[in-house]
Protein backbone atom coordinates (compact mmCIF):
# COMPACT_ATOMS: atom_id res chain seq x y z
CA UNK A 1 0.00 0.00 0.00
CA UNK A 2 2.79 2.42 0.88
CA UNK A 3 4.49 2.00 -2.49
CA UNK A 4 1.18 2.45 -4.30
CA UNK A 5 0.63 5.74 -2.47
CA UNK A 6 4.23 6.80 -3.04
CA UNK A 7 3.98 6.33 -6.79
CA UNK A 8 0.57 7.93 -7.35
CA UNK A 9 -1.34 11.08 -6.49
CA UNK A 10 -4.09 10.14 -4.07
CA UNK A 11 -7.09 11.60 -2.26
CA UNK A 12 -7.23 11.22 1.51
CA UNK A 13 -10.83 10.63 2.61
CA UNK A 14 -11.56 10.84 6.34
CA UNK A 15 -14.91 9.69 7.70
CA UNK A 16 -17.01 11.15 10.46
CA UNK A 17 -17.46 9.40 13.78
CA UNK A 18 -17.17 11.82 16.68
CA UNK A 19 -14.37 10.89 19.06
CA UNK A 20 -13.67 7.79 16.98
CA UNK A 21 -12.24 10.17 14.39
CA UNK A 22 -9.25 10.72 16.65
CA UNK A 23 -7.96 7.44 15.19
CA UNK A 24 -7.39 9.38 11.94
CA UNK A 25 -4.38 10.86 13.71
CA UNK A 26 -2.69 7.47 13.90
CA UNK A 27 -2.97 7.16 10.13
CA UNK A 28 -1.68 10.72 9.69
CA UNK A 29 1.30 9.87 11.87
CA UNK A 30 2.21 6.98 9.57
CA UNK A 31 1.69 9.08 6.43
CA UNK A 32 4.06 11.72 7.80
CA UNK A 33 6.59 9.04 8.70
CA UNK A 34 6.57 7.87 5.07
CA UNK A 35 6.49 11.49 3.78
CA UNK A 36 3.27 10.75 1.90
CA UNK A 37 1.24 13.87 1.08
CA UNK A 38 -2.26 13.60 -0.42
CA UNK A 39 -3.24 15.53 -3.51
CA UNK A 40 -6.53 16.50 -1.90
CA UNK A 41 -8.37 15.93 1.37
CA UNK A 42 -12.07 15.09 1.73
CA UNK A 43 -13.66 15.02 5.16
CA UNK A 44 -16.97 14.59 6.90
CA UNK A 45 -17.72 15.74 10.45
CA UNK A 46 -14.75 14.84 12.70
CA UNK A 47 -12.87 13.73 9.61
CA UNK A 48 -13.53 17.18 8.22
CA UNK A 49 -12.05 18.87 11.29
CA UNK A 50 -8.91 16.73 11.16
CA UNK A 51 -8.68 17.05 7.38
CA UNK A 52 -8.96 20.83 7.49
CA UNK A 53 -6.09 21.00 9.96
CA UNK A 54 -3.90 18.93 7.64
CA UNK A 55 -4.96 21.01 4.65
CA UNK A 56 -3.63 24.23 6.19
CA UNK A 57 -0.28 22.63 6.99
CA UNK A 58 -0.67 21.46 10.58
CA UNK A 59 1.36 18.41 11.58
CA UNK A 60 -0.19 15.44 13.35
CA UNK A 61 1.44 16.25 16.69
CA UNK A 62 0.00 19.77 16.61
CA UNK A 63 -3.47 18.46 15.73
CA UNK A 64 -3.19 15.97 18.59
CA UNK A 65 -2.38 18.75 21.04
CA UNK A 66 -5.52 20.59 19.94
CA UNK A 67 -7.61 17.42 20.14
CA UNK A 68 -6.65 17.19 23.80
CA UNK A 69 -8.66 20.36 24.35
CA UNK A 70 -11.77 18.44 23.31
CA UNK A 71 -11.04 15.84 25.98
CA UNK A 72 -12.25 18.39 28.52
CA UNK A 73 -15.90 18.80 27.60
CA UNK A 74 -16.10 22.12 29.44
CA UNK A 75 -13.66 23.63 26.91
CA UNK A 76 -16.21 23.37 24.12
CA UNK A 77 -19.56 22.30 25.51
CA UNK A 78 -22.20 24.89 26.34
CA UNK A 79 -25.76 23.67 26.72
CA UNK A 80 -28.37 25.52 24.72
CA UNK A 81 -31.67 26.49 26.28
CA UNK A 82 -33.37 27.22 22.95
CA UNK A 83 -33.33 26.12 19.34
CA UNK A 84 -33.12 22.60 17.90
CA UNK A 85 -29.90 21.34 19.48
CA UNK A 86 -28.51 20.41 22.87
CA UNK A 87 -25.16 22.20 22.48
CA UNK A 88 -24.56 25.86 21.69
CA UNK A 89 -21.74 26.28 19.15
CA UNK A 90 -20.22 29.49 20.57
CA UNK A 91 -17.28 27.85 22.35
CA UNK A 92 -16.62 25.47 19.45
CA UNK A 93 -16.69 28.35 16.97
CA UNK A 94 -14.06 30.21 19.02
CA UNK A 95 -11.77 27.15 18.92
CA UNK A 96 -12.09 27.00 15.13
CA UNK A 97 -11.46 30.73 14.86
CA UNK A 98 -8.22 30.20 16.77
CA UNK A 99 -7.18 27.36 14.48
CA UNK A 100 -8.23 28.73 11.11
CA UNK A 101 -8.64 32.46 11.62
CA UNK A 102 -10.27 34.04 8.58
CA UNK A 103 -8.86 31.52 6.09
CA UNK A 104 -11.29 30.61 3.36
CA UNK A 105 -11.79 27.28 1.61
CA UNK A 106 -9.44 28.20 -1.22
CA UNK A 107 -6.68 29.29 1.17
CA UNK A 108 -5.23 25.87 1.96
CA UNK A 109 -1.93 24.15 1.20
CA UNK A 110 -3.80 21.04 0.07
CA UNK A 111 -7.18 21.22 -1.74
CA UNK A 112 -9.95 20.60 0.79
CA UNK A 113 -13.54 19.38 0.46
CA UNK A 114 -15.96 19.21 3.38
CA UNK A 115 -19.28 17.39 3.17
CA UNK A 116 -22.47 18.71 4.78
CA UNK A 117 -26.21 18.14 4.42
CA UNK A 118 -28.78 20.77 3.54
CA UNK A 119 -31.36 20.31 6.30
CA UNK A 120 -34.14 21.93 4.29
CA UNK A 121 -34.04 19.60 1.29
CA UNK A 122 -31.70 16.79 2.34
CA UNK A 123 -29.27 17.46 -0.50
CA UNK A 124 -25.55 16.91 -0.10
CA UNK A 125 -23.37 20.02 -0.12
CA UNK A 126 -19.65 19.75 -0.76
CA UNK A 127 -17.76 22.86 0.31
CA UNK A 128 -14.56 23.34 -1.69
CA UNK A 129 -12.19 25.99 -3.03
CA UNK A 130 -15.04 27.13 -5.29
CA UNK A 131 -16.87 28.44 -2.22
CA UNK A 132 -15.90 31.87 -0.94
CA UNK A 133 -16.56 31.05 2.72
CA UNK A 134 -14.35 30.69 5.80
CA UNK A 135 -13.10 27.19 6.60
CA UNK A 136 -14.58 27.47 10.10
CA UNK A 137 -18.08 27.93 8.66
CA UNK A 138 -17.78 24.83 6.47
CA UNK A 139 -16.58 22.86 9.51
CA UNK A 140 -19.47 24.07 11.65
CA UNK A 141 -21.76 22.73 8.92
CA UNK A 142 -20.14 19.33 8.44
CA UNK A 143 -20.01 18.55 12.20
CA UNK A 144 -23.52 19.70 13.16
CA UNK A 145 -25.12 16.44 14.29
CA UNK A 146 -28.88 17.19 14.32
CA UNK A 147 -30.21 17.56 17.82
CA UNK A 148 -26.73 17.57 19.33
CA UNK A 149 -24.88 20.50 17.73
CA UNK A 150 -26.55 23.61 16.40
CA UNK A 151 -27.24 23.63 12.69
CA UNK A 152 -25.20 26.24 10.81
CA UNK A 153 -26.40 28.74 8.22
CA UNK A 154 -24.26 29.59 5.19
CA UNK A 155 -25.47 31.84 2.38
CA UNK A 156 -29.04 31.58 3.63
CA UNK A 157 -29.11 27.77 3.69
CA UNK A 158 -29.19 25.63 6.84
CA UNK A 159 -26.71 22.77 7.08
CA UNK A 160 -26.11 19.78 9.32
CA UNK A 161 -23.67 16.91 9.61
CA UNK A 162 -22.45 15.32 6.38
CA UNK A 163 -22.95 11.80 7.73
CA UNK A 164 -26.62 12.13 6.79
CA UNK A 165 -25.69 11.79 3.12
CA UNK A 166 -22.06 10.63 2.81
CA UNK A 167 -19.99 9.79 5.86
CA UNK A 168 -17.09 8.50 3.76
CA UNK A 169 -16.71 10.91 0.86
CA UNK A 170 -15.24 8.62 -1.79
CA UNK A 171 -17.64 10.00 -4.41
CA UNK A 172 -16.06 13.44 -4.19
CA UNK A 173 -12.53 12.46 -5.22
CA UNK A 174 -11.02 14.08 -8.31
CA UNK A 175 -8.17 11.57 -8.28
CA UNK A 176 -8.26 7.93 -9.33
CA UNK A 177 -6.56 6.61 -6.19
CA UNK A 178 -8.18 7.04 -2.79
CA UNK A 179 -6.89 6.30 0.70
CA UNK A 180 -10.11 6.10 2.71
CA UNK A 181 -10.14 5.89 6.51
CA UNK A 182 -13.50 4.75 7.85
CA UNK A 183 -13.81 4.85 11.64
CA UNK A 184 -17.42 3.63 11.37
CA UNK A 185 -16.62 0.65 9.17
CA UNK A 186 -17.03 -3.06 9.71
CA UNK A 187 -14.70 -3.00 12.72
CA UNK A 188 -16.76 -0.40 14.54
CA UNK A 189 -19.65 -2.51 15.80
CA UNK A 190 -19.95 -5.59 17.98
CA UNK A 191 -21.11 -8.74 16.19
CA UNK A 192 -22.91 -9.91 19.33
CA UNK A 193 -26.17 -8.54 20.72
CA UNK A 194 -26.12 -6.45 23.92
CA UNK A 195 -26.48 -8.50 27.10
CA UNK A 196 -26.44 -6.08 30.02
CA UNK A 197 -28.31 -6.54 33.29
CA UNK A 198 -30.22 -3.29 32.80
CA UNK A 199 -32.60 -3.11 29.86
CA UNK A 200 -31.96 0.61 29.39
CA UNK A 201 -28.27 -0.12 28.75
CA UNK A 202 -29.23 -2.71 26.13
CA UNK A 203 -31.57 -0.23 24.47
CA UNK A 204 -28.89 2.46 24.25
CA UNK A 205 -26.36 -0.02 22.85
CA UNK A 206 -28.87 -1.23 20.28
CA UNK A 207 -29.58 2.33 19.18
CA UNK A 208 -25.89 3.17 18.74
CA UNK A 209 -25.23 -0.13 16.98
CA UNK A 210 -28.13 0.57 14.61
CA UNK A 211 -26.71 3.99 13.71
CA UNK A 212 -23.29 2.48 13.09
CA UNK A 213 -24.81 -0.24 10.90
CA UNK A 214 -26.77 2.35 8.93
CA UNK A 215 -23.66 4.45 8.28
CA UNK A 216 -21.55 1.36 7.55
CA UNK A 217 -24.00 0.15 4.91
CA UNK A 218 -24.22 3.64 3.40
CA UNK A 219 -20.43 3.77 3.00
CA UNK A 220 -20.26 0.18 1.79
CA UNK A 221 -22.72 1.03 -0.97
CA UNK A 222 -20.76 4.13 -1.98
CA UNK A 223 -17.55 2.12 -2.20
CA UNK A 224 -19.20 -0.63 -4.25
CA UNK A 225 -20.54 1.90 -6.76
CA UNK A 226 -17.27 3.80 -7.10
CA UNK A 227 -15.07 3.41 -10.17
CA UNK A 228 -12.01 4.59 -8.21
CA UNK A 229 -9.18 2.52 -6.79
CA UNK A 230 -9.95 2.63 -3.07
CA UNK A 231 -7.49 1.60 -0.38
CA UNK A 232 -9.70 1.20 2.68
CA UNK A 233 -8.48 1.42 6.27
CA UNK A 234 -10.88 0.58 9.11
CA UNK A 235 -9.55 1.21 12.63
CA UNK A 236 -10.97 -1.21 15.19
CA UNK A 237 -13.18 1.28 17.01
CA UNK A 238 -15.62 -1.25 18.46
CA UNK A 239 -15.79 -0.77 22.23
CA UNK A 240 -15.42 3.00 22.02
CA UNK A 241 -18.31 5.45 22.04
CA UNK A 242 -18.51 8.45 19.73
CA UNK A 243 -18.35 10.76 22.75
CA UNK A 244 -15.21 9.20 24.31
CA UNK A 245 -13.04 12.27 23.74
CA UNK A 246 -11.37 11.64 27.09
CA UNK A 247 -9.87 8.43 25.65
CA UNK A 248 -8.02 10.34 22.95
CA UNK A 249 -4.71 8.57 23.59
CA UNK A 250 -6.12 5.06 23.20
CA UNK A 251 -8.27 5.99 20.20
CA UNK A 252 -5.34 7.62 18.37
CA UNK A 253 -3.41 4.35 18.68
CA UNK A 254 -6.16 2.52 16.79
CA UNK A 255 -5.04 4.22 13.59
CA UNK A 256 -1.36 3.36 13.97
CA UNK A 257 0.16 0.58 11.87
CA UNK A 258 -2.74 0.22 9.44
CA UNK A 259 -0.73 1.69 6.57
CA UNK A 260 1.11 -1.36 5.25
Amino acid sequence: MIETLRNNDFSLVLSGGGALGISHLGVLHDLEKETLIPGEIIGTSMGGIVGACVAIGMKEAEIYDNIKKFSNLFNWMKFSLSGNAMIDNQKIARIFETLFGTRKMHETDIPLKLIATNLRNGHKRVFSAKDNIPIKDAILCTMAIPGIFEEHVVEGETYGDGFLCENLGVNESDLDLILAVDVLGERSFDKEMPDNFFKTANMMEMFEKSVRLLIYNQSKSHIACSQKDILLLEPETVGYKTFYFHKYEAIRKLGLGLLQ
